[in-house]
């Protein structure tokens, strides 16, 4: 048999991340991730994604917990994998832009902690909003993997996704991940992309999608033939519908191939035998929907996440208009067109959805705008792939000029207002970061935090009059 060159694929395991983000809305604790990390540790997995995207702010707001603590107990749980993250640029992990001091220190916290490799992307992939946190984390030796985020569209080319990863290459990028958050990346495409981008530019490429349409698998296949280096599985309790594709499916799959990734299945098994119970726990109680495992085809029709699309049928419901729901989904193409065409990714997807809806709902087009509409096309998101469309810009901004520089400049240096603002909580210097994006949740939090400590119970506290049985 002839000698074949040997590839072997590494895998980024989600389960800590975002397979329970994606399926059961981040509500797994950092108690019943601690007692697998060993196990986890000695599998082999190239990273381990456990940190930022949801997490932060579920951590503080339902389960109680410091997400800073979770990321130094899973430091040093895991002494031979490396931990990683998912930061939205200069929106940190919330849901605006930062000071660049703020991102700065997030970063520089977030890498003390614990943390190898981040994961930093923008919702319009406007570069200029990447800068601050890839130049700090550069800066603090860590492992910088922009992502671009994948969508279709007329303006999204193969050589709009070469000029991309060109760009991103000069901003220093130690790899490139091809975030596909909506499952749209079909095979013969993930091959074509990957082929593309590897005779771009020479950095190892990582590919992440959601089995939301049922194609992820497939394409991940075809993804690894035409050179990729990595890819985001999760482990099969918590893997497919709009979670990644099982690392055990994927790991069996290139058994015996050139891109081998060598991982032990008996020990995979252990490991999701670990989690399979949390899986039945979460749809005995409703917190894991059969309809996030299946898959939804839509997706691929209407270029929608499922998380969008389930955000409108509630919202369509709460305004007895369920009979519109069709309707909407016709008008968010025209509406995101009309935005520029941006990926639907947190935050664009809820703006267009919210729109959309708004405008058939009334009965007139952006008769009703919401505040981030306005905002989006005042250029206080960042540049868009294609331009506004000038009458719905006019319509909605009047006279107003838009801003066409980085949104981020016109921001002054915050960290040291909002110290002061929350100093009288502080117990660590990462707290006045978890206020900085969350103000109301974590000063919520630290309450709790110190009445557990001085064994108060908050059920029973009188909190106007001070009064705290013990």
């Amino acid at each position: 048999m002839d000698q074949i060159d040997k590839k072997p694929v590494k895998i980024t395991e989600t389960i800590l991340r975002d397979a329970h983000q994606s399926l059961i809305a981040t509500r797994m604790s950092t108690e019943e991730m601690l007692p697998i990390m060993e196990k986890m540790d000695q599998a082999g997995f190239y990273s381990v994604e456990c940190w930022g995207g949801a997490t932060f702010d579920a951590s503080l707001r339902f389960l109680k917990e410091d997400p800073w603590e979770r990321l130094r107990m899973l430091k040093r749980g895991f002494q031979k994998t490396k931990l990683q993250m998912l930061l939205r640029g200069q929106n940190i992990l919330g849901y605006r832009h930062y000071a660049d001091d703020v991102v700065e220190y997030f970063v520089q916290k977030s890498i003390a902690n614990g943390i190898d490799i981040l994961r930093i992307f923008d919702a319009f992939n406007d570069l200029r909003n990447l800068k601050t946190a890839v130049r700090a984390t550069k800066k603090e030796g860590a492992h910088a993997q922009i992502a671009v985020s994948y969508t279709l569209g007329d303006a999204y080319t193969l050589n709009y996704w070469k000029d991309l990863i060109c760009r991103i290459s000069d901003m220093g990028a130690d790899s490139i991940c091809i975030k596909d958050m909506a499952g749209l990346l079909l095979p013969y495409a993930a091959q074509e992309l990957v082929h593309a981008l590897k005779d771009t530019v020479d950095l190892p490429i990582d590919v992440h999608s959601h089995c939301t349409s049922g194609v992820a698998p497939i394409s991940y296949l075809k993804a690894i033939e035409a050179g990729c280096d990595m890819i985001d599985t999760a482990m099969s309790p918590f893997a497919m519908g709009t979670s990644q594709p099982a690392t055990e499916i994927m790991v069996e799959t290139l058994k015996g191939t050139p891109y081998d990734t060598g991982l032990d299945q008996k020990l995979l098994a252990e490991i999701a035998d670990y989690f399979r119970p949390f899986q039945e726990k979460a749809l005995e109680t409703g917190l894991l929907n059969p309809k996030m495992m299946g898959v939804d085809i839509k997706t691929l029709l209407y270029q929608v996440p499922g998380g969008m699309l389930s955000n409108l049928v509630s919202q369509l419901a709460e305004q007895n208009a369920s009979d519109k729901y069709y309707e909407v989904l016709a008008e968010i193409p025209r509406v995101r067109k009309e935005l520029g065409e941006p990926p639907l990714v947190t935050p664009s997807s809820q703006i267009v959805g919210t729109q959309a809806l708004f405008n058939v709902l009334t009965g007139e087009r952006y008769k009703m705008v919401t505040k981030e509409t306005k905002a989006v096309l005042m250029g206080d998101y960042g540049q868009t792939v294609k331009p506004f469309d000038p009458d719905v810009q006019k319509k909605v901004i009047g006279d107003a000029i838009p801003k066409t520089h980085r949104p981020a400049d016109d921001l002054v240096p915050e960290l040291d207002k909002l110290e002061k603002e929350m100093t009288e909580w502080k117990q660590q210097d990462e707290d006045v970061l978890s206020y900085a994006l969350f103000p109301q949740v974590a000063l919520d939090f630290f309450k709790y935090r110190k009445a557990q400590q001085d064994g108060i119970d908050l059920s029973v506290a009188d909190m106007e009059n001070g009064a705290y049985p013990i």
